[in-house]
């Protein structure tokens, strides 16, 4: 909170005539629902979420294919990924993430030990599932969350105990078909600015090239907090996709470092709840969370660090969105449950 208060005070002077506008409103509609919602998971016992599994993909799902309804569908530069309720306003893809990992996690923890026998009692379900929701993220388009569904969706079935050349398919057709999207102009553009950063810079090369900028500017101990030149401006979204390049202007590699030992010790600590949780439901739930996290950030910082192409992806905890957020912290709420009684 501290961080994105410094990377929103001029973007939120410009917009909004309010240079708290950012903190305010993550505090308010991410940070105190996202806590009411980790503290009451805490409490709830973990089991309830796998009898309510199927239901609760149906739910997100079915919010999913409201956004295409012009009534609540909500569209901002050309995508169609917010579900405008009238009293609230958020993105369904965020509690979709929440929604499979629950239900891969009881429909794997169903089949533990049966993975080795026919392929369409494990395989044909599980790419149903899969396409289907992935059908309905190209349709938005949400690249960037496609992309991390199929690597939750894969993870989890590997975890399951699943049979190497099945997997080893799944991961074929996967990259297959997101390299197929990514023949699309605006994503083609992005693939051009990773391999070509130079050739355009005020152009499909802008962000990266003001991304590495600030991360450059940084140095060992950064400018100071408070202090970024990029924010100013030059850095597109520095409140969300590349609010890590803010970080590491303002607190250098020190700061960079520090962010990704958090990181680290968040899933360290996951891993560990996993290894000692003896419910296969419960361990695939956790598995699943800590997949969700390092994949999310990894493709955010690895994009802001040019070590993939520029995806778009919120930092987890740090990036401005609410609906990231609070799903994460939901998330996080039923590990803790799972951590108590798993």
């Amino acid at each position: 909170m501290a961080m994105l208060s410094s990377a929103g005070v001029v973007e939120g002077q410009k917009r909004f005539d309010s240079p708290s506008y950012f903190f305010r409103h993550q505090l308010l509609y991410g940070v105190l629902p996202g806590l009411i919602l980790f503290f009451l998971a805490a409490r709830i016992d973990y089991r309830f979420w796998r009898k309510i599994a199927l239901p609760l993909l149906i739910l997100v799902v079915g919010l999913m294919v409201l956004v295409f309804i012009p009534r609540f569908g909500l569209t901002i530069r050309g995508a169609q990924r917010w579900l405008d309720l009238g009293f609230i306003t958020f993105q369904p893809a965020e509690f979709l993430k929440l929604g499979l990992v629950i239900y891969l996690a009881a429909w794997f923890g169903q089949r533990a030990g049966r993975f080795g026998g026919n392929w369409t009692y494990t395989l044909v379900p599980f790419l149903l599932v899969i396409g289907f929701v992935g059908l309905l993220l190209v349709l938005q388009p949400d690249t960037k969350t496609l992309v991390l569904v199929t690597i939750i969706g894969l993870t989890m079935y590997f975890f399951s105990g699943a049979k190497l050349k099945h997997l080893a398919a799944l991961t074929a057709v996967a990259l297959t078909a997101i390299g197929v999207l990514s023949l699309t102009s605006y994503r083609f553009d992005r693939i051009e600015a990773f391999f070509n950063p130079k050739a355009d810079t005020q152009s499909v090369a802008y962000h990266i090239n003001q991304a590495l900028l600030g991360v450059g500017s940084g140095g060992i101990f950064g400018v100071g907090f408070g202090q970024s030149k990029q924010k100013i401006n030059f850095l597109p979204e520095p409140v969300g996709d590349s609010i890590f390049a803010v970080i590491v202007e303002e607190l250098g590699f020190v700061g960079g470092m520090a962010v990704l030992l958090l990181f680290g010790a968040l899933v360290l600590t996951l891993t560990h709840i996993a290894k000692n949780t003896s419910d296969q439901f419960g361990k695939l739930y956790v598995l699943g969370v800590a997949v969700w996290v390092v994949s999310q950030t990894f493709i955010n910082i690895g994009s802001i660090l040019k070590l993939i192409p520029l995806t778009g992806a919120p930092l987890p905890f740090f990036s401005y969105g609410s609906s990231s957020l609070v799903a994460l912290l939901a998330a996080l709420g039923i590990v803790a449950n799972i951590a108590k009684h798993g």
